[in-house]
């Protein structure tokens, strides 16, 4: 049930909205983009009925060298906005926001791939209180989308649910509705066609209510713009490195996770052959002491990285943002608070074990029978050295992130209680 602040919000929203404005990019479309434009403005009646009073409609020609321009300007009703060169997809999708003048925002292609006419479901899923509303491809409308392209939509919306932990079936749809102020929130925005699954990333982290649409998709009228792997390398590296600047653990901690359990398991598996007598490694056992080892000492440095890198994040942002490995707390207090312990205890212990190997060895014990010790010991050592290093320095951050907190609630006298002093 909604709070009566929300119904209120939402009431003052419905009373305010009168404009959407819907902003097509256009590079070299002459062949579709008047029958887009006029599609588009054929469903003013339609959002006229969901609580849409005026329909702007704007163009941006992206420096096109065919007659894209020339038919959009004989067209009435349309506002014909040129980049005098070709700047990017996401360049002239910021350029029609600039001089929108709605209180929602609207965009799609220049192909006819989207369907227009579903603008007033998408206007009414945000006039009911949805910041961001994405018209998705891949909920179940019918969709004549390429195979190879539906394989990669499917790969980076799974992606983004698993970083964001938000179901989303849509990363990248060209086809969305947002309240104006949320451009505050999710700009800076990409020039080019990673434009929208960046724009997805920072919605989820910034916390902007994002819902989905299920729409239909068509093919494109004339040739696709779109290079599959050219394009879809730039959207997983969106992806990450955007994610990365609101929570870095989340990935870069799974990262370290994944390799402290493959090293336990490589060591716990030596250890057991040690203990029933093996004492001598193949080429496979040498390579796997190996692979735990770099594994061990580097995915312990990847997690304790993220734990750091997001009390960075955090004094940048001076606000609360969505972190988290799993998205929500397991340890109170938080698992870096236990660094200093772990490190003293694992350092301790990885002494006593090299000081009984080397006190062994001086008697006459064979290295045979003493080698697997003293590198566990060696670990032990380094890894608790580690966690000692990274629990200062995460204090220190700790310490530096609430200190502006710290320092209002210390500075507002409204919380001191009224003092009587006697001399």
């Amino acid at each position: 049930m909604k709070s009566f602040k929300e119904l209120n919000h939402n009431l003052t929203f419905l009373e305010k909205t009168t404009t959407l404005s819907i902003v097509i990019p256009a590079y070299n479309e002459e062949e579709g983009i008047a029958d887009i434009v006029h599609r588009v403005l054929g469903v003013e009646n339609d959002l006229a009925k969901v609580g849409i009073s005026r329909l702007e409609l704007l163009v941006v020609d992206d420096g096109s060298h065919d007659r894209t321009a020339q038919i959009v300007s004989s067209i009435e009703g349309v506002r014909l906005i040129r980049h005098v060169t070709n700047k990017g997809y996401g360049a002239a999708l910021k350029t029609g926001f600039l001089h929108a003048r709605g209180e929602l925002i609207g965009f799609l292609d220049a192909d006819g791939t989207y369907p227009p006419e579903y603008f007033p479901q998408l206007c009414q899923v945000a006039l009911n209180g949805a910041d961001l509303v994405i018209g998705s491809r891949m909920a179940g409308a019918k969709s004549k989308m390429p195979i190879t392209r539906r394989i990669g939509n499917l790969f980076f919306a799974n992606l983004l649910s698993l970083i964001g932990h938000q179901k989303i079936t849509d990363s990248a749809s060209g086809m969305r509705v947002f309240r104006r102020e949320v451009l505050e929130r999710i700009y800076p925005l990409p020039d080019g066609l990673n434009l929208t699954p960046v724009m997805s990333v920072r919605a989820i982290h910034e916390g902007i209510k994002m819902v989905e649409e299920p729409i239909p998709y068509n093919e494109r009228l004339g040739r696709s713009k779109l290079s599959v792997v050219r394009d879809g390398t730039i959207f997983l590296r969106s992806i990450i490195w955007t994610a990365l600047t609101y929570n870095p653990v989340r990935i870069l901690g799974a990262i370290g996770l994944a390799g402290m359990v493959m090293a336990a398991a490589i060591l716990l598996g030596l250890v057991t052959h040690r203990l029933s007598g093996i004492t001598t490694l193949n080429s496979w056992g040498v390579t796997a002491v190996f692979v735990a080892l770099v594994a061990g000492v580097t995915a312990l440095d990847i997690f304790a990285l993220g734990i750091t890198f997001n009390y960075l994040v955090s004094l940048f942002y001076k606000r609360p943002i969505r972190q988290g490995l799993l998205g929500r707390p397991l340890f109170n207090p938080p698992l870096e608070h236990h660094f200093g312990w772990m490190g003293l205890f694992t350092l301790l212990a990885g002494l006593i074990v090299g000081g009984i190997s080397l006190a062994l060895g001086v008697n006459g014990w064979a290295i045979a029978r003493l080698w697997l010790y003293l590198l566990g010991s060696a670990m032990l050592i380094l890894t608790g050295m580690q966690l000692i290093i990274y629990w200062i320095i995460l204090r220190v951050l700790e310490e530096l992130s609430q200190r502006e907190m710290l320092t209002k609630k210390d500075m507002d006298l409204s919380q001191t209680s009224e003092v009587t002093l006697t001399v």
